[in-house]
């Protein structure tokens, strides 16, 4: 069923910008230095997971000054929903990253469980380490595993429904060039 285009326009128009657009490129730049600091010599296999991660990935692999080799992968709980569900995989990583270091890009650590799933699925394939790196950390207490962090982290967040840089609202918005909270979301 086609999206009520009039709704997403009403949901831009209303929404609370939490970052701007030069805030977020100086967050890039800093993950980006900090990825060079570690992995530079470490000959990573860089996985975007579709289709968040998409323009975080793109802004971010320029910032990569050493050999990588780049691939995507595509797992979602959402599927255009504002809420998640179960793990669906559309593409899984045709890459081999059999004792290789690994790097996973996505848009947002919310609660964690694909990111956690993607974790899990290239450690139980072989590679020797996975490094993962968010635009955006949720700040709540509801991760899927107390423990899990993202290695490199560009900008933390309130709990609220945010879309822009990859993240989207029912589907719409990845394109939006800022960070947007839904009002009342």
């Amino acid at each position: 069923m086609p999206a009520d285009l009039a709704h997403i326009r009403q949901v831009m128009a209303e929404a609370d910008c939490l970052f701007t657009e030069a805030q977020v490129e100086t967050a890039i730049e800093q993950v980006g230095a900090a990825i060079c600091a570690e992995l530079a010599e470490r000959n990573p296999v860089v996985f975007c997971v579709m289709n968040g991660g998409l323009i975080f990935a793109g802004k971010l692999l320029t910032k990569l000054d050493f050999p990588l080799e780049l691939s995507y992968l595509h797992a979602t709980r959402y599927r255009s929903e504002t809420t998640g569900g179960e793990l669906f995989w559309k593409a899984k990583p045709e890459i081999s990253f059999i004792d290789r270091e690994v790097l996973i890009i996505d848009d947002i650590l919310d609660e964690g469980h694909t990111l956690s799933a993607i974790i899990e699925f290239c450690k139980h394939a072989g590679a020797s380490n996975v490094h993962t790196a968010v635009l955006i950390d949720k700040d709540h207490d509801r991760k899927a595993r107390p423990d899990l962090k993202a290695d490199y982290v560009g900008l933390s967040c309130e709990d609220r429904f945010i879309f822009g840089y990859g993240m989207d609202y029912k589907g719409y918005w990845r394109n939006a060039a800022g960070i947007y909270a839904v009002k009342g979301l």
